[in-house]
């Protein structure tokens, strides 16, 4: 390929020869080198550095040696609350200033915020698991022992040891009324809740509102309107169905609720598809809304079954208290867990002391078999087969595809002829 020559930069006049042509193009093109480049630096993710670590380590640091200048030095401070507020209300200000030297104004906000809310979060497990611990510690003397979980407290005094005596009357009672309670205010609470999800209008905002008013009525009255109704009134005797009546009071608006909220998340586009296909109302509630919102019902059930597990007043005053094991729920008092704790950690007694704290425990334990039990029954979401379902329709279908295959050979014997579109017959 030739290379065209520049043109002549003398001055007119001058002479016309041609100049001699450049030996090659004036622009270069610079030589790429030979190795790859290396890959860019990975970011990174996460947001702890070591700046932000050394950070928090030197304000809470320095704010508890500040707290502990002022407790010992300074100024007549005492307690070990005052000392806790103090050394975090100083650490979070330490804090704000040493991030203002590296940083700008909306990132110090920024980190100000999120050391606060974690803090106040590891505040609230820390008292969880310290609860939860101290309940086992006090009552470990009485859990170790077999009698606690197979006798009741008929023939056991203030003084006997504890390997005489235990809690099994509760326990018996706490069930009972649990399932009275749950038996009345889950079916009411969820077709309440389907209610107002399905039916809109005046007399739905009504009930709406009733429920949310009910959901901050006192424990109090929900007992003493059971005791003034059907104890007074209708000459029911204290008796654990008394408690479950009390109970499921104090149940049905929270159930009722959580359904309304849980049912309002299922997407419309599924109920839509119901319709469309034909399906009524009714259909639809029951084959495509509640499936599909399963797992919250469940939480909803377990939010309900724990307000009624702890409840103390309207089960004193609609079963009363006894040491005696009562399977009967129409007939005579019933004592339950927490009723128990109550009465016999108001003992001074060391012994009643560490059976209160036992039962307690127990009734700690009892909360958390009922939430994995409604987790199970509950968790899976709509669509989701556990391996027994699987294997099941597994093998109907193949007992459909085997019944489809045996009705085509039975109908069609032979094998399949071409239709004669030409009207000229078949071979």
């Amino acid at each position: 390929m030739s290379v065209l020559p520049f043109p002549s930069t003398s001055r007119p006049g001058a002479d016309d020869a041609p100049s001699e042509a450049p030996p090659g193009p004036r622009t270069t093109v610079p030589v790429r080198p030979g190795a790859r480049p290396s890959p860019p630096a990975r970011r990174r993710l996460t947001g702890i550095r070591l700046p932000d670590m050394l950070a928090v380590s030197g304000a809470a640091a320095a704010a508890l040696a500040t707290t502990g200048l002022l407790w010992t030095q300074v100024g007549p401070f005492s307690g070990i609350l005052g000392y806790v507020v103090v050394s975090w209300v100083l650490f979070v200000v330490i804090y704000a200033v040493l991030v203002s030297f590296d940083e700008n104004r909306p990132t110090m906000r920024d980190r100000v915020a999120a050391v606060v809310v974690h803090s106040l979060a590891l505040v609230v497990l820390g008292a969880l698991v310290f609860i939860v611990l101290y309940t086992f510690f006090r009552g470990a003397k009485a859990l170790i022992h077999l009698n606690f979980y197979t006798q009741d407290l008929r023939s056991t005094g203030p003084l006997d040891p504890l390997t005489k005596g235990g809690m099994l009357h509760a326990l018996v009672g706490t069930l009972i009324e649990l399932s009275i309670a749950l038996g009345v205010a889950v079916p009411l609470g969820l077709l309440a809740a389907v209610f107002l999800h399905e039916v809109p209008g005046r007399f739905s905002r009504l009930v709406r509102t009733v429920v949310q008013a009910m959901t901050a009525l006192p424990d109090i009255l929900a007992g003493l309107f059971i005791y003034a109704t059907l104890i007074l009134i209708f000459g029911l005797q204290l008796s654990g169905l008394a408690a479950g009546c009390a109970l499921a009071v104090t149940v049905l608006p929270i159930v009722c609720r959580a359904a309304d909220v849980v049912l309002r998340l299922v997407p419309g586009g599924l109920t839509e598809a119901s319709y469309a296909l034909g399906s009524g109302q009714w259909r639809t509630v029951w084959y495509v809304t509640l499936p599909s919102a399963r797992s919250g019902l469940a939480t909803a059930v377990i939010l309900g079954a724990a307000r009624a597990i702890g409840e103390t007043s309207p089960v004193l005053l609609t079963a009363g208290a006894t040491n005696y094991l009562n399977f009967d729920p129409a007939q005579g008092p019933m004592m339950s867990l927490p009723l128990l704790a109550y009465t016999l950690v108001a003992n001074p007694e060391p012994n009643y002391i560490a059976r209160g704290f036992g039962a307690a425990a127990a009734l700690l334990l009892l909360v958390v078999v009922l939430f994995v039990i409604m987790r199970a029954i509950g968790g899976r979401g709509p669509g989701q087969l556990s391996g027994r379902q699987r294997r099941r329709r597994l093998a109907e279908s193949r007992r459909d595809l085997d019944r489809i295959t045996q009705r085509a050979t039975t109908e069609l014997p032979g094998p399949l002829t071409k239709p004669n579109t030409d009207g000229a017959g078949s071979e």
